[in-house]
């Protein structure tokens, strides 16, 4: 059995886990949602009660003290950001803050790719990922083609088997014309490690890529200093990694294309999202991004090595990327994400069920591009705060339904 199966320190995640005040407030309830938002830890929301009541006031406008500290702990959280992801050349990278993953991977579709294209050009972007990882540059597609710019889209190619991009046959999609590839770190529906360290190879040295970190930024080590990890954005969620609702990140690297320069007046930021966002990172660090991520696998094998014991259900993705005993690299396991459906009861009824009996599931189609209602199943999204008592917890209940 892998060491992966085993869990992490208890001592450790215990004291962990108390730093979460609604956790804790709540024992008779599993939040099992973190994929949507991640809970809060004390440091955090103390940060923020700090900051608002002893400096509030706006960025980059007064020259008053409160401002200017509110002005010098955004250029604080921007310096974070690039130090969190081991950013190797932070004065040629830029940080441009957004209320989320979606508007982050809009702002790079409109204000640089529009800006990158010329008639001819193609892009590849997944067809299957997170609708915020295909909407954005089919709108950029549109605004050039009102432009009077034609530019094509081509699908990113899956491998059936494990679920991850196709890096094989994605050399025979990749073209002369080819200028931007769209990709997700880690899949909001199976959780799989979508291998974009093969991206690099398939498409070739010029090639901008832009990554959607959502479900990967704060559940595992990411280091854009790696060269396997030659990408060139790196968008992600701030809420879903600790910090506020509404607090989001663009890293651009800025050595391919254009500068990231977002159009437009940028108006008056999230400050005390930002705030959250600085006080978040710290507190990633402290606890230890690997621990949070040895920690969440081991619940998921957990999960999954007796879920796919029961006949009544069908786990979607790979069910081998999360067993114990897998014989697939560590890098291609499945993060924390088991979604599954009930081959009778429908999903939607299921996640009632298991609210009742005190489990905060998601139970639908998940954004997924591609996706409709009757695509629908129960995703379970792990965290640092969750336990192996709560997932035994969860398969006696979901035992009972079979």
């Amino acid at each position: 059995m892998s060491a992966v199966a085993h869990d992490a320190d208890p001592a450790w995640q215990r004291a962990v886990r108390t730093q979460f005040p609604i956790i804790t407030a709540h024992p008779e309830l599993a939040y099992l949602d973190s994929a949507a938002t991640s809970q809060k830890p004390q440091a955090v929301l103390d940060a923020v009660l700090t900051y608002l009541t002893s400096s509030n006031a706006n960025a980059g406008r007064g020259t008053y003290p409160w401002a200017n500290r509110t002005t010098e702990a955004i250029a604080r959280a921007r310096d974070r950001v690039k130090e969190f992801l081991g950013d190797p050349e932070p004065e040629r990278s830029a940080v441009h803050f957004t209320s989320g993953t979606t508007e982050g991977l809009r702002t790079v579709a409109r204000d640089w790719l529009t800006e990158h294209l010329t008639d001819g050009d193609e892009i590849l972007v997944p067809f299957a990922d997170h609708r915020a990882n295909l909407d954005p540059w089919l709108e950029a597609r549109d605004l050039l083609a009102a432009r009077g710019t034609e530019v094509h889209i081509r699908a990113l190619p899956y491998q059936e088997t494990s679920g991850d991009y196709d890096h094989r046959a994605l050399r025979s999609v990749v073209g002369p014309r080819t200028r931007f590839v769209a990709a997700t770190h880690v899949h909001h529906v199976y959780g799989g490690d979508m291998n974009v360290h093969r991206l690099r190879a398939a498409v070739g040295p010029e090639v901008p890529i832009c990554l959607d970190a959502a479900q990967s930024v704060g559940h595992l080590p990411l280091r854009v200093g790696d060269p396997a990890l030659d990408v060139d954005f790196v968008v992600f969620s701030g809420h879903k990694a600790f910090a506020l609702p509404g607090t989001g990140a663009v890293w651009a690297r800025n050595t391919r294309g254009p500068l990231l320069r977002p159009a437009g007046w940028q108006g008056t930021p999230n400050t005390a999202g930002l705030v959250s966002l600085l006080a978040a990172l710290d507190w990633l660090d402290a606890v230890g991004v690997d621990r949070v991520s040895a920690h969440v696998a081991s619940l998921a094998v957990r999960l999954t090595d007796r879920l796919r014991r029961l006949d009544a259900y069908e786990i979607l993705g790979c069910p081998a990327g999360l067993a114990a005993d897998s014989a697939l690299p560590a890098a291609q396991r499945r993060h924390g994400i088991v979604t599954f459906r009930h081959r009778e009861i429908p999903s939607d009824d299921l996640g009632f069920i298991l609210f009742s009996h005190g489990f905060m599931v998601r139970a639908d189609s998940h954004c997924q591009a591609g996706a409709d209602e009757k695509d629908g199943s129960v995703r379970v999204s792990l965290h640092v705060y969750n336990t192996g008592e709560e997932i035994d917890r969860l398969l006696t209940v979901l035992a009972s339904l079979g």
